[in-house]
């Protein structure tokens, strides 16, 4: 049904006002139920944990619907808007259509409702929302603009899903939040709100080599969150600011994109979402990425391989030594690893990814003897490898310039760890190049696996680059993810359980290179916390059993933190040296002690192999339950971690199903009793961790 704009404004508000509303699964109505939730809503569309509502001036609310109960999560606010170059704000568009019909797609079957509106300014306004009964909670925004007027309209931006999440009705409790963009000072990716929180949240370049991300905000409270973020396919130059203020968090969807619309001339904003959830980040997340799959962005069930203990031969650094790192594979083995990682330093200069004389003498033939060491030990070889980067004074710079990304002055980018310059990823002769590198690596020198690694692979800035003839600077933000693929694809084909790790150095994994790695890492890691709470972030991005490493455990709290990696489902890495280090002032050495320690916790690892069950984020909210927990189910057992300096109490163990379960520290061998559902709280003590498993009785 349509209401044309022609309709007398007394008869259209009449007609809104009485309409009832259907038992459909997804429903939608231009009218609100008596009651609910307040307000001079107009129009609505709405299901069984969310309503959109918007008023006669096109602004939205958000209201949860959860549990049959309606409460309203944010004001009436001018959700989508535009920006004038001059800085004025386009919000108030008169609304004058409303219409509702089914949809289909990838998604399934749903629900859409399409309003339009006008300015003062000459601007149509239409949005579009849709839900499908596939994903409730998770509302789709198609929001475009038409200039009615007879003269232009220059635009230098365009806003999405602005709302503030008000806070808890006499509670105290405040929000967290859950932000996927990067930083260069690798701060977390979940944060509690306090007060004069913000953060920019750009999908861009954050600084000269930090950039890119997951396009996805969520602020939570203890009852309810609500999340927002775009679901393109290609990453998108928008940022997702978050913003604590006196009344809630503010939260938006941004783009500066400028853009001049001539008479009668329309654009089209990104496709965005607006989701209402319980608990913590986890199931916008895990929702984000199930939505990501139906148009084909997937990440990949991974290896066998990807599961096994890793050792990486960066203990010793950069000036590694072939005698030391070959004299510690005896004890890598003995210990249990199964992965033995040649990390940076092997190559004569980054980008020309020729094998060090000063290292392997002979070249080729040292190579290949050492991965042939590596394989006569029972383990498998990974090479290091940075793409995009190449050093000057390199072969491959001076030989191939034309590969460079160029700013728009024709300034070379920078990247800064490794002293060295920026390719263009939408370059073909770059995708050639690396294809040609990845052969030499796994084809002739027989390695199983890669690391590719550096921060600044997560995002690129667009390229000016006069000899690449993009059509847009932004395609090489756009075509980032080719760049993966051909990695991926081309170690698939000479190797197809060949693992390919990806590790972007402390920024926060880019969604849409995913598809094209089958392990990650917590990506050098400031503490425990990011350990575990990188795990759960991947564990919903990329599925319940992602292949997610807890990244060099010397990175961890004290040097020695297993525990963070074991109880989230991670497997379990280092990068000791032995029997002596060559580096007395961050020695990384094997002591009795820790070997001890080392040989323990994999040992742990190896008999539960928790990576390979399926993670349950869902069942506790990282952010307000303490102590904190994670909880893997495998084999028709339950796996739970707890974490906090120091805890005496009762725990609730949530997800217990039928029955009663027994309760034992897997990893000390200590009984604990029992619980079930019926009667799940348990008094725990610990010191730091507790790694219990629930087996059924």
């Amino acid at each position: 049904m349509t209401i044309h704009s022609k309709t007398p404004r007394r008869a259209f508000l009449q007609w809104l006002t009485g309409v009832a509303v259907g038992p459909q699964a997804a429903w939608l109505t231009p009218a609100f139920a008596a009651g609910e939730a307040g307000g001079r809503g107009k129009v609505r569309i709405g299901d069984a944990a969310i309503s959109l509502q918007f008023d006669d001036q096109m602004r939205s609310r958000v209201v949860s619907t959860r549990d049959g109960r309606a409460l309203a999560l944010t004001d009436f606010e001018a959700s989508e808007t535009v920006q004038r170059v001059n800085g004025k704000p386009i919000r108030h568009f008169q609304l004058g259509a409303a219409q509702t019909m089914a949809s289909t797609g990838p998604h399934g079957k749903g629900q859409s409702l399409t309003l339009s509106g006008r300015s003062a300014e000459g601007l149509e306004k239409t949005v579009r929302i849709s839900l499908f009964d596939a994903y409730p909670g998770f509302a789709w925004l198609e929001v475009s603009y038409r200039n009615v007027s007879p003269a232009s309209i220059r635009l230098s931006g365009w806003t999405n899903a602005a709302h503030c999440l008000n806070p808890r009705k006499q509670s105290h409790d405040g929000f967290w939040c859950y932000s996927g963009a990067s930083y260069s000072d690798r701060r977390d990716w979940v944060q509690p709100v306090k007060r004069g929180f913000k953060q920019a949240n750009f999908m861009g370049m954050s600084a000269s080599d930090y950039g890119g991300g997951t396009p996805v905000l969520d602020v939570w409270r203890r009852d309810v969150g609500l999340a927002i973020g775009h679901v393109e396919t290609v990453p998108c130059l928008v940022s997702l600011p978050v913003q604590s203020v006196a009344n809630g968090v503010q939260m938006a969807l941004v783009s500066e994109q400028e853009i001049e619309l001539t008479a009668g001339q329309s654009m089209n904003t990104l496709r965005s979402f607006v989701a209402v959830h319980p608990g913590d980040y986890f199931s916008t997340l895990d929702t984000y990425r199930r939505v990501m799959a139906d148009v084909g962005m997937a990440s990949p069930k991974p290896p066998e391989a990807a599961y096994e203990p890793i050792w990486c031969a960066w203990g010793y650094e950069r000036e590694f030594s072939l005698p030391l790192v070959e004299g510690t594979l005896v004890k890598v083995k003995e210990l249990g690893f199964d992965w033995a990682v040649i990390d940076d330093g092997w190559q004569t200069l980054t980008g020309d990814w020729n094998i060090s004389t000063q290292r392997f003498p002979n070249g080729d033939a040292d190579m290949k003897a050492l991965v042939a060491k590596i394989k006569s030990h029972g383990l498998k070889p990974r090479l290091w490898l940075a793409p995009l980067a190449v050093a000057p004074g390199s072969d491959q710079l001076h030989d191939h310039a034309d590969m460079l990304l160029l700013d728009k002055d024709g300034a070379v980018q920078n990247v800064s760890w490794w002293n060295s310059f920026y390719l263009c990823p939408a370059y073909d002769k770059t995708l050639s190049r690396t294809r040609d590198v990845v052969r030499q690596i796994m084809g002739e020198w027989g390695f199983e696996g890669l690391k590719i690694d550096g921060q600044h692979l997560n995002g690129v800035a667009p390229c000016y680059n006069p000899a690449h003839h993009h059509a847009s600077p932004e395609d090489s933000v756009r075509q980032l993810p080719n760049l993966y693929r051909t990695i991926y694809d081309t170690a698939r084909e000479i190797n197809p359980n060949a693992v390919v790790e990806v590790c972007p150095c402390g920024t926060a994994y880019a969604f849409h290179n995913m598809p094209f790695m089958n392990q990650v890492p917590a990506s050098d890691p400031l503490s425990s916390w990011q350990v575990r709470h990188k795990g759960k972030t991947l564990k919903a991005l990329m599925g319940p059993s992602a292949a997610y490493a807890g990244d060099h455990v010397e990175l961890s709290d004290k040097g020695n933190d297993f525990a963070s990696t074991v109880g989230v489902g991670g497997v379990v890495s280092t990068k000791f040296t032995w029997p002596l280090d060559p580096k007395p002032k961050d020695s990384f050495l094997l002591t009795p002690e820790h070997e001890q320690e080392w040989r323990k916790w994999v040992q742990v690892y190896k008999q539960q192999m928790l990576p390979k069950g399926r993670y349950r984020g869902e069942l506790y909210d990282i952010g307000f339950d303490k102590p904190e927990a994670h909880v893997v189910e495998k084999e028709g057992k339950l796996y739970f971690a707890f974490y906090a300096e120091h805890w005496q109490g009762p725990v609730a163990l949530r997800g217990l199903g039928s029955g009663s379960y027994r309760l034992r520290d897997y990893v000390n061998g200590v009984d604990l009793g029992q619980a079930s559902a019926a009667n799940p709280r348990v008094s725990l003590q610990f010191e730091g961790h507790l790694l219990l498993v629930a087996e059924p009785a």
